[in-house]
């Protein structure tokens, strides 16, 4: 096998969180705990779960936007936590990001033109104004933006058109890796599918790799070579597609998959549902944290020991102590 583009090793984060009188007490929220995996290059990596679980967290730790508290994050061999400011903005050339919300993400007061093309002067990559307006001509034209957009600002876009701008943004230095930060779930559904489709024609052509993240399992499935399921800021579950979709092991994947609304009404699936909500946090479970809501759980091992993340059979991998 080759060596894989991305790798991530016991990643963690933790944000201080202030409460009581003139808050005054701080407590410890690990929003990303000991996440580990691999990314091949050309594939997709799909993260999925709930809001709040430490998907974005971890995308934005892997750029170094967030900065992380442990672990390692190597890059085609590179070391990215160890790169200082200099060789970081020279890496952030392979590394790229689509924001979630594309009306916060492009600055409202300058033009598409300095948005797409701001990029190309920090890493010098055009030597001149005429080869400057070609490049960000040829940027919007690849994401379905015509010439003339170039001289427009954000507001005078839709959300759609507006991402856009930013998948042309992320395209503008050639990047081998781009983080896709739930690019889609602030669209409407007709335009989620035309980005979709976009992002999938750039890997494609470009021979991109993505972290795709989202909470959508619908468009997880249809973009993704692989899956990685977290919970309260873990990996419960990484696996392909196919498998993930057919033969889900960990309980919260099923049931996170049973949710998934069926197009054909004589197909009926099972709905299982969860006890309880989605724990603190601050103050999170003993032992596998998702003990207090699985509908399979054994006490006391389940509410003692904290399950690893091992693989069962071909690259499927689970954290579940029944069944791995």
């Amino acid at each position: 096998m080759p060596e894989p583009l991305l790798r991530v090793r016991a990643l963690v984060k933790s944000f201080a969180s202030r409460r009581g009188f003139l808050r005054r007490h701080t407590d410890l929220v690990r929003a990303v705990d000991h996440v580990s995996f691999d990314l091949r290059a050309g594939e997709t990596l799909g993260v999925v779960g709930e809001s709040g679980c430490g998907k974005s967290t971890t995308g934005r730790c892997i750029l170094r936007l967030i900065e992380p508290d442990a672990g390692d994050i190597w890059f085609e061999g590179k070391n990215v936590i160890a790169l200082d400011r200099t060789a970081l903005r020279a890496l952030s050339r392979d590394m790229q990001i689509i924001f979630q919300d594309p009306y916060a993400s492009l600055n409202p007061r300058k033009t598409v033109s300095s948005i797409v093309g701001e990029a190309l002067i920090i890493h010098r990559l055009v030597k001149s104004s005429k080869e400057y307006k070609e490049r960000v001509t040829e940027l919007l034209e690849l994401v379905g933006l015509k010439p003339e957009h170039s001289r427009r600002y954000p507001h005078e876009f839709s959300g759609g058109q507006r991402q856009r701008i930013g998948i042309a943004r992320a395209l503008a230095v050639q990047p081998k890796l781009i983080v896709c930060d739930e690019p889609v779930s602030a669209l409407d559904m007709s335009v989620q599918a035309q980005v979709i489709n976009l992002l999938e024609e750039l890997r494609q052509k470009f021979d991109l790799t993505y972290l795709f993240i989202a909470h959508d399992l619908s468009v997880i499935e249809h973009v993704s070579d692989r899956v990685a399921v977290m919970y309260l800021g873990r990996v419960v579950e990484i696996a392909s597609a196919y498998d993930l979709y057919t033969n889900p092991l960990h309980p919260y994947t099923e049931a996170l998959l049973s949710a998934v609304p069926v197009p054909d009404p004589k197909v009926r699936r099972a709905r299982i549902l969860l006890e309880g909500e989605v724990p603190n946090p601050v103050n999170p479970p003993s032992g596998c944290p998702f003990h207090p809501r699985c509908p399979i759980r054994q006490m006391p091992l389940c509410g003692a020991e904290r399950p690893e993340l091992k693989q069962t059979a071909d690259g499927h991998q689970v954290a579940c102590h029944l069944r791995s």
